[in-house]
């Protein structure tokens, strides 16, 4: 079962490799075709790490909470889950359109929607942490274990 604080060393990556990846996407930046390499690396990497941290949860957290006692519990669980799709989509729909030929041609165009992406990785990051894991406390799924 993956813990609070595993989570939380998640979002903390995920969050350290947005700020890393916006510091590296400007058009001076990618004009150095290295940089240019490193960030689609880098933004593979973290489509890859979304991925995964969407999946454990589908597979280590969401089950309990959709067999809880409460409905409120099962209700939360659903809007997370459905909440999902329209990233993972996203995410797709990214990669295919600027990553899978290798080509290093950033736009301003692609600039744009990077930013999209990191917004929407942000804001489910957030709402995890402001609405699902205080609920886990709560109903003691999780234990706080911060010191």
């Amino acid at each position: 079962m993956p813990t609070l604080d595993g989570y939380r060393s998640t979002h903390s990556d995920l969050r350290q490799m947005i700020d890393d990846l916006r510091s590296l996407l400007t058009m001076e930046q990618l004009r150095i075709r290295p940089n240019a390499r490193t960030a689609y690396e880098l933004l593979c990497d973290l489509g890859e790490r979304v991925r995964r941290h969407l999946t454990e949860e589908d597979r280590g957290l969401y089950p309990s909470l959709l067999i809880h006692d409460d409905p409120k519990v099962k209700s939360l669980a659903w809007g997370f889950i459905s909440g999902e799709k329209p990233l993972r989509k996203t995410f797709d729909d990214y990669h295919s359109r600027w990553l899978k030929n290798c080509d290093f041609n950033f736009s301003d165009d692609f600039l744009e929607e990077t930013q999209e992406v990191f917004a929407m990785v942000a804001q489910r990051l957030d709402r995890e942490e402001r609405v699902l894991f205080p609920k886990l406390v709560e109903i003691g799924l999780f234990r706080e274990m911060r010191l």
